[in-house]
């Protein structure tokens, strides 16, 4: 803006542009008072500093600019290639469901940069489920808008607790993000069956799988799940966990394109597990899960 201003007081006095060493034959641009008005107010004043343009001498009566031919080139170039980049990035899309947060309703949490309108869509396909949704908030943090309902069952008023209905609901908003975003099919793993582009990156089930117990208190322990996420993942792993006689009182199932990571407090007979149960759950996991084919009534 300094150069602008300097611009706008010089005298009627033509100022002269050279372009660095390659300068035409030496020939300088000669800018009329009139034209030198119109100049300044271009927009491209705004952009000296970021296209290599610097004053090199000042006076009461000229202003001598040079800018390479190469740097504006070079300047345009690598402003188009970034421009380009971020209009072909596919943000990370993100559905949470937080039993924990709230002991009156299930949270709902979804995220797919800033792409997202007022899902009025899902809304109704979550009531299609038999689901009211009580509230639902939007927070933007940084390039990333977060919408988040409030989500209890019509018939009772009260949280969803239902494994099957919890699944369902993820499925649903995955469903929509498939059809009313389907750029999204890139980044999730439902899109290599029912998008229009399937994913490029495949994961290992064996180096993506990981599952752990952590100690949460005397009555609860904290199941820690990390897996390539797939249809009926959290109606699967409710069944095991199930199987080796230990109850799952929350969870948070959160899908983050393609990897599933889950939650949940479980707890045995209302204690938290010995190290042995825990053991054998971690074990029994990580043999179904990382062999999807396997029938489960196999480990």
């Amino acid at each position: 803006m300094a150069f602008a201003n300097s611009l706008l007081s010089s005298s009627s006095s033509p100022a002269q542009i050279h372009h660095g060493s390659k300068d035409f034959n030496s020939t300088p641009l000669i800018i009329s008072p009139h034209e030198r008005s119109a100049f300044t107010f271009s927009p491209i004043r705004n952009k000296f500093s970021e296209l290599g343009i610097g004053v090199i001498g000042s006076s009461s009566k000229k202003n001598i600019l040079y800018a390479s031919v190469n740097d504006l080139n070079a300047s345009a170039s690598s402003t188009s290639l970034k421009s380009e980049q971020d209009a072909d990035s596919v943000p990370m899309p993100v559905v949470l469901i937080d039993q924990d947060s709230d002991s009156d309703a299930t949270i709902v949490q979804l995220s797919f940069g800033d792409r997202l309108g007022a899902l009025i869509d899902t809304m109704n396909a979550l009531k299609d489920l038999g689901l009211d949704v009580a509230k639902g908030t939007v927070l933007t943090d940084g390039p990333v808008k977060q919408t988040k309902f409030f989500i209890t069952r019509l018939d009772t008023g009260r949280k969803v607790e239902d494994p099957d209905m919890l699944e369902r609901i993820r499925l649903t908003i995955i469903n929509n993000l498939l059809k009313y975003h389907p750029e999204s099919s890139e980044r999730l793993a439902m899109g290599e069956a029912f998008g229009i582009k399937a994913p490029e990156k495949k994961l290992d089930v064996d180096i993506t799988t990981q599952v752990h117990v952590e100690e949460d208190g005397p009555k609860r322990s904290l199941l820690c799940i990390e897996t390539a996420d797939r249809p009926g993942l959290l109606v699967e792993i409710i069944k095991i966990i199930a199987d080796v006689n230990i109850d799952v009182e929350s969870a948070e199932i959160d899908t983050e394109g393609l990897v599933a990571k889950d939650k949940f407090h479980v707890s045995y007979r209302g204690a938290a597990l010995t190290s042995s149960l825990s053991q054998v759950l971690v074990n029994c996991l990580r043999y179904y899960l990382r062999r999807p084919e396997t029938d489960i009534d196999s480990y």
